[in-house]
């Protein structure tokens, strides 16, 4: 008996595991359905771009005697001989998009488009159409496109993206390197991603697969319901690395709504240069933990000023929404129409108080606005304001400068941070925003010197380089 038992006790443990296994497959959600209904609204987008042979790269002489060389003795025509080279050539880029109604209506990212004469769309059943753009948005990166077809088209069924949550699956369909009508799928990471180039856009973070020529294309709930457009990945490499990035379909369409309507998109403007509340800051101003959009600059003329913003104020909430993290407050105000009056409530000497501000339409170039000391500091890629004072008696300092924004340049090339709180630099104390202006200008190109910063509370030393 013996002998058979640990035989037998085999043979059930595989068991038990072959059961688990079967099981656990069994709880995976099959796409086989949703994947034959959705993918006919998917399309293949190419571009065409003339451009001027003649305005590409020049070669040195030196060069220009190694092509002739080879020209002449790898089967090329000889010196003096060549045909004149066509003053336009084409070239294509791929990406992908979908149709949302049966009109012809079909959305994709604007990037995908930028720059063409010619845009191709290809469905699934291999019908191609020249689409005609109806209108672009650069800023949420999404552009709407036009096509005529006599035949019935099919069209994707529109989500809330409002409901998805972390851990949710989802799918995309598009052409990643050109492969047309490929699935990949995986889970929601995370929601409201901001990124730092895209302060409108709180995207729908993921671990699909998605890679180039993916762009444009659908992202699906289990429900077959678009719930994001595929737009931007992180890599390293130029490949997927485990995170992505879609548009939310609901802002998707506030923007679909106003490209069909005017052709662009306008945005309400709120005029405030904001940062975020660490936990340094939340308890210097009084605030029982770190949340809120904290002024650190109220625009000239705008509709902050007229509301009677202050430098200091804690933007708590907008419109009801409560705001835990300073981007999230450039998503909701653009969300807005110029003209509206929006409740704002806001954290002012230890107490909240509601204040109304009635928003008007954004500039095309917000930085009209600032003064002209502030435009010379972004030749270093930043603007710098004042400290307030509950944060200089905070970090016990006298004088010095706030890094409100960071746009790149040298500020972002030698790691400075929105937040950081600039006290000296190549030896000399700095009082304030003029004083930061004058020693600026004397600090000499191309060669580091030292720069005193606080950082979340903490000084530190970092080499500071104006490249120029």
């Amino acid at each position: 008996m013996n002998r058979l038992r640990t035989p037998i006790q085999m043979m059930v443990m595989m068991c038990s595991l072959l059961v688990a296994s079967f099981a656990s497959a069994v709880n995976l959600p099959d796409f086989t359905e949703l994947v034959e209904k959705a993918s006919p609204a998917v399309v293949n987008i190419s571009t065409e771009q003339k451009v001027d042979a003649r305005g590409g790269p020049q070669l040195s002489p030196d060069a220009q005697e190694l092509n002739e060389f080879f020209r002449h003795f790898f089967g090329q025509q000889p010196f003096g001989q060549q045909q004149q080279q066509p003053k336009q050539r084409q070239r294509s880029s791929l990406g992908s998009g979908f149709i949302i109604s049966d009109d012809g209506y079909v959305l994709t990212n604007n990037h995908v488009i930028d720059g063409a004469d010619v845009i191709h769309v290809r469905l699934n059943d291999r019908r191609e159409y020249e689409a005609t753009l109806v209108g672009t948005d650069a800023r949420t990166d999404l552009a709407l496109l036009k096509i005529e077809a006599e035949d019935d088209l099919p069209t994707v069924k529109m989500g809330n993206s409002d409901d998805m949550k972390p851990g949710q699956w989802v799918l995309a369909i598009g052409s990643p390197f050109g492969f047309d009508y490929t699935v990949t799928a995986g889970i929601v990471s995370a929601i409201g991603r901001n990124l730092p180039s895209d302060n409108y856009v709180p995207f729908i973070q993921t671990d699909v697969a998605i890679n180039p020529g993916n762009s444009g294309g659908p992202l699906f709930n289990l429900d077959g319901e678009v719930i994001g457009i595929n737009s931007q990945i992180y890599t390293r490499s130029g490949g997927f690395m485990g995170v992505s990035f879609a548009i939310p379909a609901n802002l998707a369409m506030s923007v679909v709504d106003q490209l069909k309507s005017e052709g662009k998109v306008s945005r309400a403007w709120l005029g405030v240069i904001i940062q975020d509340v660490n936990n340094d800051l939340a308890e210097s101003f009084g605030l029982d933990r770190p949340h809120g959009a904290l002024v650190s600059r109220v625009l000239p003329g705008s509709p902050a000023e007229d509301a009677g913003l202050n430098p200091g104020d804690i933007i708590l909430s907008f419109e009801g929404k409560q705001i835990e993290q300073s981007s999230e407050l450039p998503y909701l105000v653009g969300q807005m129409k110029a003209g509206v009056v929006a409740n704002a409530t806001v954290f002012r000497d230890g107490k909240e108080r509601d204040i109304q501000i009635t928003l008007a339409k954004r500039p095309e170039d917000p930085a009209s606005t600032i003064s002209q000391s502030q435009q010379e500091q972004n030749r270093l890629g930043m603007i710098v304001g004042e400290v307030p004072a509950n944060l200089s008696k905070r970090l016990d300092i006298r004088g010095g400068v706030v890094i409100e924004q960071v746009f790149g340049g040298a500020a972002a090339r030698n790691g400075l941070q929105q937040g950081d709180v600039i006290t000296m630099l190549n030896g000399q104390r700095i009082n304030g925003v003029e004083d930061f202006n004058n020693i600026i200008k004397q600090v000499p190109s191309n060669r580091s010197v030292p720069m005193r910063v606080i950082r979340d509370g903490y000084p530190m030393f970092i080499p500071f380089k104006i490249v120029e």
